[in-house]
């Protein structure tokens, strides 16, 4: 008896001698069919030895053997998805059930006091978080539908959707901020439900098939050869630049260097890479430990890795070198400012210790075809990129960095960072290593055990409270420059009058541990200014000049208190000031002052006295609440033309630039009740403060107000 075999059969070619005759389906036998499904469940993809072997057995053509695993294969994988995207369709309707029943409950819920609608702490969160749940299930139901209509060939029955819950904004009737009206009579500041000021991941969920594991190995193994090139080649992949001296890859040679079949030719698409090398003071395998582990990796570079995550370790590699090691990973990276959108990505990880003291790690974007589309829907991909680590005595390490880049622009960058975006400075080679070796000395000098601050109020900190005090400046460091992030988490909202960038503002709730509770509203702006970065953060570090832009201090003289060296540089330290104010003798304030070849930073947070005490003694400080305001301060991009210059150092160049762009940024507590909305008198303190601030800044430096 024979069994009709049409969707697993061997699906042989038309005549070709006579193409007017209609397609013929071979019919395996029973024993056919039970001998090759028993071959299937033991290899599905067996070898040319095993094809012939059974093309002997069952009588059959090598090839008819060959595409009947093929359409096997094709078959097993049409049913998986097919389950799959049941399960996840049964998944969507469940959440979407509970929705519902959540926003009828909150309709009907009744206040036991006065009998109306409640008006709780976290009603208005509440709705926000059913809003956001209901559009991530509109995305996951189009994603599963468009995945399923190509396996079952036709799309799935849409169900119907639940449109947003209105969430009533905060109407603001708007003025006059000082003299400077505002665009429209109304400003409306979407409450931001998060528990911090740092953004959340994206909800999508990604899945790594068996069959996407081997590929992703053969992607970073050939990854890490092209890395190990352009690190160690010189002429003709890169080239000397005569504005600056940087290495400059020369694309059409990297191209014969490097073919890829598929690659696209897209005129909107543009390369960024760069190559540097420099020693900073961390040994290899502490360094290596610190990459592979993505939040070891986000401390190590807090100004350039707003977050990250690993999304799944594919492999953990030998214990003890981290050989091996492959991994994929989530970040996304950021220039401190609201004006340049910060750049999401997937890609892999992997490292490799090419011998006894050498590791090599190579970051390579994963793009998949099936069922992750948005691995690949960022707009930038990382071509190979990454670091060689080799040991040096005494605890130092030889770091070689190549950062490659391809970006399709969807959104136009602000013409104030256009410069500095498209020289590659603001995600290049010269960045991270710059900001690696301030990171590795702050960490150093973490690690000293004798004790160089001065005296606070006769109190002579311990190593312990040394160390104490590090860790709260960098914690707020950390919340700072996620404060003024572009992330797709923030939503901004600009006020006009200050200038044509106008002050960007947005709110959060804030419930986490080492922040103040309640409602917070973050604003900041950015400003070029004809200064150079070096003068600019000289300016803002001196105690003695910050009565000239300090709107708080009321014009009162400032008086360094306590002082701890984090760096080689003098000005990278952290700081403790107390203001000559009668009226606020315990109030004092806590700044982090930081500085390299690619920008600088000025941060600083109001602390009383017990809490700054409290860290000199060595105990924990998670606890004290910080609410960083501050400045960053970059070059503009604009560099004169440095014949020769050093290739590992931009700070020849830098000191060149024709001008300096400063993110001025200020927090501000709105209220302590979390349920709290925010009125008209917060937003005009913030855009006056801040207006005032930019204003008294230009004045002290000889700048233009306009």
């Amino acid at each position: 008896m024979e069994s009709d075999t049409r969707g697993s059969g061997s699906g042989e070619d038309l005549d070709a001698s006579d193409p007017q005759r209609k397609k013929r389906y071979h019919r395996h036998t029973a024993r056919q069919i039970q001998a090759l499904e028993a071959m299937f469940k033991e290899c599905p993809h067996p070898d040319e030895k095993q094809r012939m072997q059974l093309s002997r057995d069952l009588g059959l053509e090598p090839r008819q053997i060959k595409f009947w695993f093929q359409n096997r294969r094709t078959q097993m994988k049409a049913q998986h998805e097919r389950a799959d995207n049941c399960a996840l369709r049964a998944e969507n309707d469940k959440i979407r059930c509970e929705n519902i029943a959540i926003r009828e409950a909150l309709k009907n819920v009744i206040c036991p006091s006065c009998g109306g609608p409640p008006v709780g702490d976290d009603m208005y969160f509440d709705e926000q978080k059913l809003r956001m749940e209901n559009a991530r299930l509109r995305e996951e139901l189009d994603r599963v539908s468009s995945i399923a209509a190509k396996y079952i060939g036709r799309p799935i029955s849409q169900l119907p959707t639940i449109q947003p819950i209105p969430v009533s904004s905060l109407d603001l009737s708007v003025g006059s901020f000082g003299g400077q009206g505002m665009v429209g009579p109304s400003l409306d500041l979407d409450l931001l439900p998060g528990s911090s000021s740092v953004p959340q991941f994206p909800f999508q969920t990604v899945v790594i098939s068996e069959m996407d594991k081997p590929l992703m190995a053969e992607i970073a193994a050939n990854a890490l050869d092209e890395l190990i090139r352009l690190l160690q080649t010189d002429e003709p992949l890169w080239m000397k630049s005569t504005t600056d001296g940087r290495d400059v890859l020369d694309l059409e040679n990297y191209e014969r260097t490097f073919p890829r079949p598929n690659r696209m030719k897209n005129p909107n698409v543009q390369i960024e890479a760069s190559r540097d090398s420099g020693v900073v003071i961390m040994n290899g395998l502490a360094l290596v430990d610190m990459f592979m582990n993505s939040n070891k990796w986000v401390e190590l570079f807090p100004t350039i890795v707003s977050k990250a995550r690993t999304v799944e370790v594919l492999s953990s590699g030998m214990i003890g070198n981290r050989s091996g090691s492959l991994q994929l990973i989530y970040a996304e990276l950021q220039v401190l400012s609201p004006l340049v959108s910060t750049r999401e990505l997937y890609f892999l990880r992997y490292c490799e210790q090419i011998e006894q003291g050498l590791w090599a790690i190579v970051d390579v974007s994963f793009d998949s075809s099936r069922e992750n589309q948005f691995l690949s829907s960022s707009h930038c991909r990382r071509l190979p990129s990454g670091c060689l680590i080799q040991d040096m005595p005494n605890g130092y390490s030889k770091i070689s960095w190549v950062e490659h880049m391809e970006l399709e622009e969807k959104t136009s960058t602000h013409r104030l960072y256009r410069d500095l975006v498209y020289s590659g400075m603001a995600f290049g080679a010269e960045r991270w290593l710059a900001t690696l070796q301030r990171m590795c000395e702050r960490f150093a000098c973490q690690m000293v055990t004798s004790t160089s601050a001065r005296d606070l109020g006769g109190v002579i900190p311990s190593a312990e409270g040394r160390r104490s005090m590090m860790k709260l400046a960098q914690r707020m460091i950390n919340s700072f420059c996620a404060s003024i992030s572009a992330s797709n988490g923030h939503r901004w909202t600009t006020l006009s009058g200050l200038n044509d960038i106008g002050v960007r503002v947005t709110v959060h709730k804030s419930t986490e541990a080492g922040q103040p509770n309640g409602v917070v509203l973050s604003a900041t702006t950015s400003i070029w200014l004809p200064v150079s970065p070096q003068n600019v953060f000289n300016f803002f570090r001196d105690e003695r000049t910050r009565a000239q832009w300090d709107v708080l201090s009321n014009g009162n003289s400032v008086q360094e208190v306590a002082h701890i060296a984090n760096g080689s540089h003098p000005g990278n330290c952290i700081s403790v000031l107390r203001a000559f104010n009668a009226s606020q003798n315990n109030m004092l304030i806590l700044q982090e002052s930081c500085t390299d070849s690619s920008g600088s930073l000025v941060v600083y947070s109001p602390v009383d006295l017990t809490a700054i005490n409290i860290a000199m003694s060595g105990e924990d400080p998670s606890h004290i609440s910080l609410l960083p305001s501050g400045f960053t301060i970059s070059p503009d991009g604009q560099l004169d033309q440095v014949m020769g210059a050093s290739t590992s150092s931009l700070q020849g160049s830098m000191s060149k630039s024709s001008g300096s762009l400063i993110t001025v940024a200020f927090q501000i507590l709105v209220s302590s009740l979390p349920s709290a909305k925010l009125n008209l008198e917060s937003v005009t303190t913030v855009n006056n403060l801040i207006s005032t601030t930019v204003q008294q800044i230009k004045a002290a430096l000889n700048c233009p107000s306009s």
